[in-house]
C-alpha cells in the first residue's frame, strides 16, 4: 500500500468538507441579499444534494471505466471550477444552479470513492477508528466553512478565494495516490447488487445513512429556527448547532474505538435509540432546562454515530465492487435524506410548535424499528454480536 494514500484521502476529505461548509452557506446568503425567495434559495441549497444522488447512479460504471486517480483529478477540478465561478456569476440565477449541481456531483463522487477506499485499506481490526478519523476530518472541516464567512463576510472575493485554494492544494495531492484501480476491482469480480438491491440487502445500514443525512440537513437549516421560536436569540440559537456540530466532531473516534470492541451493529442500535430518546424529549429540555447543552453535544454525537458506524459496517460486510455498489448507495440515500429533512420538518413545523422533536423522533424511531427488524428476521441475538 502507498503510504501517502490514507493521508491523501483525509486531506480531500476535509477540503471537502470545508468547500461544502463555506460555499453553501455563502450562496444562499448572497441570494437573501440580493432578493431571492425562500423557495429559490431552497431549490439552490438542494441541488448538491440532486447532484450526490446523481454522483452516486453514475459511480459504479465510472469505476470500471477509470482508475481511481483518475476520477478524483476529473471531479476535484469540475469542484475548483463551480467554486471559482462562484464570483464571476454570482448574479445569474441559472448559473448559479449549474454551479451547485456540478459541485455536488463531484463532491459525490469524491466522497463516495473516499469512503470505499478508506474501507479497503484499513483491518477490520481498526476499521472502526479508521472511519471515525475520517469522519472527524470531513466534519471538523465542515464547521470551518462559516467561520470563513463570518471571517471574511460574503460581499468579497476572499471566501471563494480561499476554497479555490484548498482545493488546487487537494488536485496536488492527487499525485500521492497509486495510479491504479483498487486492490479487489482489479479482479473485475462483477457485482452482486444494484443500488436498489443494496437497500434490500442492508435495511438497518440503508436507514442509518438516510436518518443522519435528514438530521444533518435539519439542523443545519431549521434548527436555529426552531430555537428562536422557543425564545432563544439568533447567537444563542446559531451556538446550539455549533454545539451539536461539535459533539459530532469530538466523539466519533471514541465511538470508532468502541466499535472495534463491542458488537457494532448493537453499538449502532444505541447511537439511534440515544437520538431517539432526546428527539423525544427536546421540547421539554428546550424550556430553559440547565441540561439542555451536554444533551446537545450528545444528540450531535449520537446522531454522527449512526453515519459512521453505517460506514464502517458497509466495510465490514462488502468487497471490491460490492463496496463501491454498497457506498454509491449510501451516497444516493445521503442526499435523497438532505432533500427530504428540511421539507418534511418544516412542513411539519408549520403545524405545530414540536414540528422539528417530531420530524427527528419519527426519522430515528424508524431507523431503530428497522435495525430491531433486521436482527430479529435474522432469528437470533448474533446478528446485534456479529453484524
Amino acid at each position: 500500500m502507498n503510504r501517502l494514500t490514507l493521508p491523501v484521502l483525509l486531506f480531500v476529505a476535509a477540503v471537502a468538507g470545508i468547500c461544502l461548509g463555506a460555499t453553501a452557506p455563502l450562496t444562499a446568503l448572497r441570494l437573501l441579499d440580493t432578493g431571492a425567495s425562500a423557495a429559490q434559495i431552497g431549490i439552490l441549497s438542494a441541488l448538491p444534494a440532486v447532484g450526490m444522488m446523481l454522483a452516486a447512479s453514475l459511480c459504479a460504471a465510472l469505476t470500471r471505466r477509470f482508475n481511481r486517480r483518475q476520477l478524483f483529478q476529473a471531479c476535484l477540478a469540475l469542484c475548483l471550477a463551480s467554486v471559482a465561478l462562484l464570483e464571476p456569476l454570482r448574479d445569474s440565477l441559472y448559473a448559479l444552479a449549474g454551479l451547485r449541481l456540478a459541485m455536488g456531483l463531484g463532491m459525490g463522487v469524491v466522497i463516495i470513492l473516499s469512503e470505499a477506499w478508506i474501507n479497503e485499506l484499513c483491518s477490520d481490526q481498526r476499521r472502526g477508528q479508521s472511519i471515525a478519523v475520517y469522519t472527524t476530518a470531513y466534519t471538523g472541516s465542515q464547521m470551518l466553512g462559516p467561520l470563513l464567512i463570518s471571517l471574511l463576510g460574503t460581499t468579497g472575493p476572499y471566501v471563494v478565494s480561499c476554497a479555490s485554494v484548498a482545493l488546487g492544494l487537494a488536485c496536488l495531492s492527487l499525485f500521492g495516490l497509486p495510479n491504479g484501480r483498487g486492490r479487489e476491482e482489479e479482479h473485475h469480480a462483477p457485482r452482486r447488487f444494484s443500488l436498489l438491491g443494496f437497500v434490500r440487502l442492508a435495511p438497518t445500514l440503508c436507514m442509518g445513512v438516510l436518518f443522519f443525512s435528514f438530521f444533518d440537513s435539519v439542523i443545519l437549516a431549521l434548527f436555529p429556527v426552531y430555537a428562536a421560536d422557543n425564545g432563544f436569540g439568533p447567537a444563542e440559537a446559531a451556538l446550539m448547532v455549533s454545539v451539536i456540530l461539535l459533539g459530532d466532531m469530538c466523539l466519533q473516534l471514541p465511538l470508532g474505538w468502541l466499535a472495534d470492541r463491542v458488537p457494532r451493529t448493537a453499538l449502532h442500535l444505541a447511537c439511534g435509540v440515544c437520538v431517539l430518546a432526546i428527539g423525544a424529549s427536546l421540547a421539554w429540555l428546550m424550556g430553559g432546562n440547565p441540561v439542555l447543552w451536554p444533551v446537545l453535544f450528545l444528540l450531535g454525537a449520537a446522531a454522527g454515530g449512526t453515519y459512521t458506524l453505517a460506514i464502517v459496517l458497509i466495510g465490514q460486510r462488502f468487497r471490491g465492487h460490492d463496496l463501491v455498489t454498497a457506498n454509491a448507495g449510501a451516497g444516493m440515500l445521503f442526499g435523497l435524506g438532505s432533500v427530504l429533512g428540511p421539507v418534511v420538518s418544516g412542513g411539519l413545523m408549520q403545524a405545530s410548535n414540536v414540528g422539528l422533536p417530531l420530524a427527528l423522533s419519527v426519522a430515528a424511531g424508524v431507523f431503530v424499528c428497522t435495525a430491531v427488524g433486521s436482527a430479529w428476521r435474522m432469528g437470533s441475538r448474533a446478528e446485534l454480536s456479529e453484524g
